[in-house]
């Protein structure tokens, strides 16, 4: 990282065109508007990259996920709505079915329960 980490925390993830905001800009909607259906079929079977619906991706969560890869020297990051979907995910991607999860018993009860009972139906 070239950059001081100050500088990263404000500036990392996003790089600006001519003409461009210096910092990200916050998109503060649901939706995009496209001419054609097919267009938007092609961004929902993600053959283009795109946005269409907020929740699965925007702008503004990209250019935050590229920050947090750039400050942990990682290749990618991703952003989830809540801390019990980055446990989800976090588990989901290195456990297989009839792996075993070790954890404390004092874990948030919520996790407690995504570990013992919904995983293991999966």
């Amino acid at each position: 990282m070239s950059e001081r980490i100050g500088t990263t925390c404000v500036q990392g993830g996003w790089r600006p065109g001519d003409g461009e905001p210096r910092q990200v800009p916050i998109y503060q909607n649901t939706t995009w508007k496209y001419d054609t259906s097919e267009h938007m079929g092609r961004l929902f079977d993600l053959e283009e990259s795109g946005y269409f619906y907020t929740r699965l991706a925007n702008p503004t969560n990209d250019a935050v996920a590229a920050k947090v890869a750039e400050l942990e020297g990682g290749a990618a990051a991703m952003l989830t709505s809540s801390g019990q979907a980055a446990n989800f995910f976090a588990v989901f991607n290195i456990a297989g079915a009839g792996d075993h999860v070790v954890a404390s018993s004092a874990i948030y009860g919520g996790t407690y329960n995504l570990l013992a009972h919904t995983m293991g139906r999966m």
